[in-house]
């Protein structure tokens, strides 16, 4: 895949929160409802299988935020609440079964509202501690709601498109190739080896008896793959192959591989709904970009410290 196709990861952390919003924007599903299996790992190719469906654990129909679940002391916790408590508690809701997440959202509020309320009672809500941090978490909550303002506004069905048409534009095709292999401690084990498949064997037969890596599951197919996607023995190696040759015993880091070519290619841009989640970040990290740049033109910002001016300017943030 087209290194093209991904947002820039270092402008998506700082946004910090991007991916968790975008997850909120662009899905139906609640938080608290997603798959707590975990994303199949991308095979050598990264060439992944598809996540199955996540299993909806949160009522079919929409439900209204101001809907009342719970009380607490006469005040209401509402279905608005759940969402804000799964947007705060996305890592914690991971090891929570997702048909228990909901009772785990609102258990977590109701502690929450009988400890703020104790809190009150000490007068801890006039402390100067307590005073810098709601300032701090006024300031996160309206961060917040102008960023959610730009994901409802810039990331469209439209403009994903019309990203991922330029995108495809300026793709630049590469030579590819797809091949087995079999993986061996030693070079004579290669040698027998070779000498079966040369005498008449199933190359992926042999591959499956005789591999020693996760390949041997699949006859020692490793899929399609493209310069700097190898190590440089092997890839080398491979690279000279015909169609239908079979490789001598090639040494790398991991053992002695033989190498059977089956096809070559010119890559191709992934269709728009296989990138489609990049592509959605990066018209977001880009029109985050856009509003901080304008919203900070004429804004005077000091840092005292130079080697911390420094690191936030490297960071874009000056």
């Amino acid at each position: 895949m087209s290194s093209d196709f991904a947002a820039p990861v270092a402008g998506l952390l700082r946004a910090a929160f991007i991916p968790a919003v975008l997850a909120v924007s662009l899905t139906a599903s609640p938080v608290w409802a997603q798959n707590d299996d975990p994303a199949p790992a991308a095979e050598a190719t990264e060439q992944a299988a598809p996540a199955a469906p996540a299993e909806p654990a949160a009522p079919a129909e929409p439900v209204s935020p101001d809907t009342v679940l719970a009380t607490v002391g006469g005040e209401d916790i509402t279905e608005g609440d759940l969402v804000l408590a799964a947007e705060e508690l996305t890592q914690e809701l991971q090891s929570i079964p997702a048909d228990q997440r909901r009772g785990f959202l609102l258990t977590v509020i109701i502690d929450m509202k009988l400890m703020a309320s104790a809190a009150r009672e000490d007068g801890l809500d006039q402390s100067e501690d307590f005073t810098r941090r709601l300032a701090y978490l006024e300031d996160q909550a309206l961060r917040r709601a102008f960023f959610n303002s730009i994901v409802e506004n810039q990331v469209t069905e439209e403009a994903i498109q019309a990203a991922y048409d330029e995108q495809v534009a300026d793709f630049s095709p590469e030579p590819e190739v797809r091949a087995r292999h079999i993986l061996v401690p030693t070079v004579e084990e290669a040698n027998e080896i070779r000498a079966e498949i040369e005498a008449g064997r199933d190359f992926a037969d042999a591959a499956s008896e005789y591999g020693t890596d996760g390949t041997r599951a699949n006859g020692g197919d490793l899929g399609y793959f493209s310069t700097g996607m190898m190590v440089p023995e092997f890839e080398q190696a491979a690279m000279a192959l015909e169609i239908g040759e079979l490789s001598q015993p090639v040494e790398s880091q991991f053992g002695f591989h033989l190498i059977y070519l089956e096809d070559r290619r010119l890559s191709e841009a992934p269709p728009l709904e296989e990138v489609r989640q990049q592509v959605a970040q990066q018209v977001l990290y880009e029109s985050y970009e856009a509003a901080i740049d304008e919203i900070k033109t004429g804004v005077e910002i000091e840092i005292d410290d130079p080697d911390l001016a420094a690191q936030v300017e490297a960071q874009g943030g000056i």
